[in-house]
């Protein structure tokens, strides 16, 4: 046999190995299908030319021919354990303290992930070769799946890489999306066998079936998020743990993002379940975790659940209905959003009958179609969403929904956010978008006018008397205007002048989240008016300036810079400034201006002080505190531990102090 043949099955299969991480771990395909299968089909032939060459990672080898006789029992080297549930924020909250207590004056890093809704299994390999996946059984022995596990394309069957460990134990979720789902019943209907309820139930049931070639056929996936026993990982911490098993061709759990403090993540939290209509598959919560594996393991476990980690979840209902109509409405940056009227439906003792389909994209990939058997889920703080069409039930042609090519409200052109998702109107003064502003602006989140109601912005604005925030501040001068509005008497009308009168003092924060600058929610209006102090420096300040501030970036720092600068932004600013509304920033009483100007980071485990202590101190002197080092930063303050922070700011020479230093700065 030339040695070239066993070379070209060797190249082969490196290749499609490494196509296989950048299909299902990048999701950044290089070559078509067609390409992909050709090499597949090379393999084939050349393995079946050389059955002596065959081996049992080879990327043929996936699915077995027959099926197994049962599944034998295997003892986990490490228990599986169950993570700690709760469905309450002030529960999270608690266990985030006890975690700060235990670890007290330690810099703790909360990831937050998402609660993947599927079968949780373990895979084990040694020296880069699957040699079993195991179901989570009782937590301390599983059934042995390997033949099912080696039919998932997420699951490689040898590791990519040079240096992977010589025992790697990672465990995660199989799970089915929901789009899998809807073709898998429509063939079930096709055979006239039973269909199935929900993606969670088929993938549980699917992979402890005995013949392998039904899992092949069903398309489950895998996402992993958890170390068990492991010889040679790198890895220090749970971030840099996902990015080594994805450099081996494992598919990390997506959406991941780790953070100082629990109280941004758990803002991070809020937005992420504001975005889980995007996703494909189901998920029943959120999971907040401790970053650093040396922390984790001096927190433990109890007899049933890891100190480290605990579950954030939501109830879940689900129904079916048929959807009615699909109507968009214009929201107040513009944004055309799609609502399904639906048949009404009760959900969690409620009744539902309109449910969000959020944007153009989500009704063509899901093919939601008026006349369509819909399944609609309502979780949690969630508004309910359609999750899927239940196609087998369309028993006719049904039209494709045609996205309007103008506003409904003003007829004017819509255009598509470049890069973006979002088909907006233009029109700035479109009243549709006026209303949606005005409201949003009055709002308790944003300038809190008390009196000022939908039905009351909607006469408003339907009579003319309000098209800008500052007419708002003008109706004190056209009260009798307001006495011919429907309902508004004496005490309605006064009531309603008092509360915008006091809505002037609400401060630089509350005045940017009112203004509806795209992208600028209370948090990033906080971090601006903190940072900042007056509209006078935020107009002043470059895209390079807005992007410097700590939680910032990018994207937000250009929706910032482009509204101050535009021709509407100008003058809105410019009639608040003319009507008196404060545009500074309430700024506490500092204990001195030592630390003026000065941007700290913290890091390492502190003695004297807890971190938010530190950061309290440098703010109250006048200081600035920043999560990263870079060139800009003036001083690291360095505990115990400093780790790679502390290695940076020596290569940018940025001065480090102890904890004694800092002190001795402020006394």
């Amino acid at each position: 046999m030339p040695d070239s043949v066993e070379l070209r099955i060797e190249e082969l299969r490196e290749l499609i190995r490494n196509h296989d991480r950048l299909y299902y771990v990048e999701a950044a395909p290089q070559i078509s299908d067609t390409e992909y299968d050709r090499l597949i089909n090379e393999l084939k032939e050349l393995e079946r030319e050389h059955p002596d060459l065959i081996t049992v990672d080879s990327p043929t080898q996936r699915v077995g021919e027959r099926p197994v006789d049962h599944l034998p029992e295997a003892a986990h080297r490490l228990p599986m354990l169950s993570i700690e549930n709760t469905y309450s924020i002030e529960e999270v909250q608690k266990w985030a303290d006890r975690t700060m207590k235990s670890l007290e004056g330690e810099a703790i890093e909360w990831v937050v992930e998402l609660k993947i809704d599927g079968a949780a299994v373990s895979l084990i390999y040694e020296d880069g070769v699957l040699v079993q996946g195991l179901t989570r059984g009782d937590g301390t022995t599983g059934s042995d799946i390997t033949h099912n596990v080696r039919t998932i394309g997420d699951v490689p069957l040898r590791l990519v890489g040079d240096k992977v460990p010589s025992v790697l134990e990672v465990r995660g979720e199989i799970y089915m999306t929901n789009t899998t789902l809807v073709a898998l019943n429509q063939r079930q209907q096709d055979k006239g066998e039973s269909l199935f309820a929900n993606p969670r139930n088929v993938a549980s049931g699917t992979i402890t079936m005995l013949d392998p070639r039904i899992c092949a056929e069903r398309g489950l996936r895998m996402f992993c998020h958890g170390a068990g026993y492991c010889e040679g990982i790198r890895a220090t911490n749970y971030i840099d743990f996902l990015r080594e098993i994805g450099s081996y061709g494992l598919r990390p759990t997506p959406h991941v993002a780790a953070f100082p403090t629990i109280a941004a993540a758990m803002e991070h939290a809020d937005d992420v379940i504001e975005q889980l209509h995007e996703l494909d598959f189901e998920v029943d919560g959120l999971v907040i975790k401790i970053n650093s594996f040396d922390q984790r393991s001096r927190l433990g476990t109890t007899s049933k659940s890891p100190r480290w980690v605990i579950a954030y979840k939501w109830e879940k209902w689900e129904a079916t209905t048929r959807l009615n109509e699909i109507r968009v409405q214009v929201g107040k940056t513009g944004a055309i959003t799609p609502v399904a009227n639906l048949e009404p439906v009760e959900l969690d003792r409620t009744i539902v009958s309109r449910a969000s389909l959020h944007n153009a994209d989500e009704v063509r990939r899901k093919d939601v179609r008026v006349g369509d058997i819909v399944v609609v889920e309502k979780a949690g703080r969630i508004i309910p969403h359609i999750v899927r069409v239940e196609k087998h039930e369309r028993k006719t042609d049904l039209p494709v929904f045609e996205f309007p090519t103008h506003c409904p409200e003003c007829e004017t052109a819509l255009v598509q956010d470049e890069g973006g998702v979002y088909i907006r109107c233009p029109n700035y003064v479109c009243p549709a978008q006026v209303k949606e502003r005005i409201r949003y602006f009055a709002s308790r989140k944003a300038m809190d006018i008390e009196g000022l109601g939908d039905k009351l912005v909607d006469q408003l604005v339907s009579g003319g008397l309000v098209v800008t925030y500052g007419d708002l501040y003008r109706l004190k001068n056209r009260k009798a205007d307001l006495l011919s509005l429907e309902r508004m008497g004496e005490k309605s009308a006064d009531n309603l002048l008092q509360g915008i009168e006091a809505s002037r003092e609400r401060g630089l924060a509350r005045l940017l989240s009112a203004l509806s600058i795209r992208h600028v929610g209370t948090t990033v209006a906080r971090v601006l008016a903190n940072h900042f102090g007056s509209i006078d420096r935020l107009e002043g300040a470059s895209v390079e300036d807005l992007a410097d501030v700590n939680e910032i970036g990018g994207t937000i720092a250009d929706s910032v810079f482009s509204f101050l600068h535009s021709d509407h932004g100008k003058a809105i600013v410019d009639d608040l400034r003319g009507l008196g509304i404060k545009m500074e920033a309430d700024r506490p009483v500092l204990a001195s201006d030592k630390l003026s100007g000065k941007s700290f980071v913290v890091t390492g485990t502190l003695v004297k002080f807890t971190r938010d202590e530190i950061h309290d101190l440098i703010r109250q002197h006048g200081g600035k505190v920043s999560s990263s080092i870079s060139a800009k930063t003036d001083y690291l303050v360095a505990g115990d531990k400093a780790g790679s922070k502390l290695a940076k700011a020596e290569k940018l020479g940025v001065q480090v102090l102890t904890e004694d230093r800092f002190e001795a700065m402020i006394q």
